[in-house]
C-alpha cells in the first residue's frame, strides 16, 4: 500500500526536500561555502525573504536589512550578501508560498536551536525594517516560529524588540497600510 501511495505522490520523498531549486540556486552562489553551509545560508536567506514577502512586495529597506543580515548573522561579504539576498527574493517573489513551508522544514534540519532563535530575531528585523510590522508579517512569523518548533514564549521575547512597531498595538492598518 505504501508504494501506491509514493506512486501517486501522496507520500512525501524526504531527497526532495534536499533538492529544493530555490534553495539550490541561492547555494550555488556560494560556491566558496561547503554544501551544506551553502544551504543553511540559502535557507536563511529565504526565510527572510518569506517574511518580507508577507504583505505580497518586498521593499528596497527590507532588502536592506535582510543584506545587513546576512552580512552580519552569516558572515557574508556585501557582494555576496547582496547576490544571495537578490535571489533569495526574486525566488519569493516568483515562487511565492509555493516552497516556503519546505524550505523553512529544511533551515530547521540544517541548524540547532540558537540558530532558530536567531532566525526569528532577524525575522522580526526584517518586518520592522520600515517601522511598521504588519499584521500579515507578524501572523508569518508566527507561523515560521511553529515550524521551526519555538515555543510561543520565545517568539513573544523576540517580538518585544520590535514591540513599538506592531502595526496592531499602534492602530494602523496591518494588512494594507504603511508599508511592508
Amino acid at each position: 500500500m505504501r508504494s501506491v501511495f509514493k506512486l501517486l505522490s501522496l507520500e512525501p520523498d524526504p531527497g526532495r526536500v534536499r533538492d529544493l531549486a530555490s534553495v539550490e540556486r541561492i547555494a550555488e552562489a556560494l560556491d566558496h561555502l561547503e554544501p551544506d553551509a551553502a544551504r543553511y545560508v540559502a535557507t536563511f536567506a529565504y526565510v527572510l525573504a518569506r517574511v518580507a514577502h508577507a504583505d505580497w512586495e518586498i521593499s528596497e529597506v527590507e532588502r536592506s536589512a535582510m543584506r545587513r543580515l546576512a552580512e552580519q548573522t552569516m558572515g557574508l561579504a556585501a557582494e555576496q550578501a547582496r547576490l544571495v539576498v537578490e535571489i533569495a527574493t526574486g525566488q519569493a517573489l516568483d515562487l511565492g508560498a509555493h516552497e516556503y513551508y519546505t524550505v523553512t522544514r529544511r533551515f530547521r534540519e540544517l541548524s540547532n536551536r540558537e540558530q532558530r532563535l536567531a532566525l526569528l530575531e532577524c525575522l522580526f528585523a526584517v518586518a520592522a525594517a520600515d517601522e511598521n510590522v504588519s499584521t500579515a508579517e507578524n501572523n508569518e512569523i508566527s507561523k515560521i516560529a511553529s515550524e521551526l518548533g519555538l515555543t510561543p514564549p520565545e517568539v513573544t521575547a523576540a517580538r518585544a524588540a520590535v514591540r513599538q512597531h506592531l502595526a496592531v498595538l499602534r492602530g494602523l492598518p496591518g494588512e494594507t497600510g504603511g508599508g511592508s
